[in-house]
């Protein structure tokens, strides 16, 4: 292909990609999340978590939080952003009930950094990590395209638990027979590949509409190697 006719193709692609990459990715995480949490609300909903107060609430935000998301980046795709101008103040309350009621499920939970495995340990640096991403989001709602990157890496930061129980989920029974040494050995892997797999997704989307990586981009890539990698040296 020619270098005139790739410029071509990424010309066509650009407006595309602008227009639905925030929806498809938010719609994949909201459907991850409802996979993961499949049990508590389809197949075992009489297990204890159910009617654990804490926990329940808890997941209401973060479900209602993945909900918004979704639809808020498909008010945008539509056009309707005065609508999703006027939805934000309000849906930014769910984003300081996920943070509340994460602090409150750790600090009842867990106590203190020691008592933490290494996936909790990651997790509790990522929940301000969301929380201020989010909040940066938000002060920059007046620039569209800082705005949705910060929010979206914020909601990258919650995935963890997302992901941990979509191994179960989806992966673990592909592996029947397997010996548990091994399915085990795979989750360290699985659980860093699909997550920076959202992480390359959005460079990706970067690279076609902006021609570069936006910092937003990568700084938040860096952040969450970082945070992954500190619970094993602490």
């Amino acid at each position: 292909m020619t270098l005139a006719a790739r410029q071509a193709s990424r010309t066509k692609r650009a407006p595309l990609m602008r227009r639905w990459y925030f929806p498809v990715v938010s719609g994949v995480m909201l459907a991850l999340t409802l996979i993961a949490f499949s049990d508590n609300l389809v197949t075992d909903v009489g297990q204890p978590s159910n009617s654990d107060p804490k926990m329940v609430i808890h997941g209401l935000f973060c479900g209602a939080w993945m909900v918004a998301l979704t639809l808020q980046a498909l008010l945008v795709a539509r056009g309707d952003v005065a609508l999703h101008r006027r939805l934000g103040p309000p849906l930014l309350l769910i984003a300081v009930g996920v943070g509340l009621t994460t602090f409150y499920v750790f600090w009842v939970r867990w106590h203190g950094w020691v008592a933490l495995d290494q996936e909790a340990k990651a997790n509790r640096l990522l929940l301000p990590s969301y929380a201020f991403a989010v909040w940066l989001g938000y002060r920059a709602r007046r620039r569209p395209d800082a705005h949705r990157r910060l929010i979206l890496v914020g909601t990258f930061f919650m995935l963890g638990p997302v992901l941990a129980r979509d191994f179960d989920r989806l992966v673990v029974p592909l592996l029947a027979g397997w010996p548990e040494p091994m399915v085990d050995a795979l989750f360290p892997p699985y659980f860093a590949l699909v997550w920076m797999s959202f992480f390359a997704s959005l460079a990706w989307h970067d690279l076609v509409v902006i021609r570069r990586v936006s910092p937003i981009t990568g700084w938040g890539a860096l952040w969450l190697g970082i945070a992954s990698l500190i619970p094993l040296t602490l």
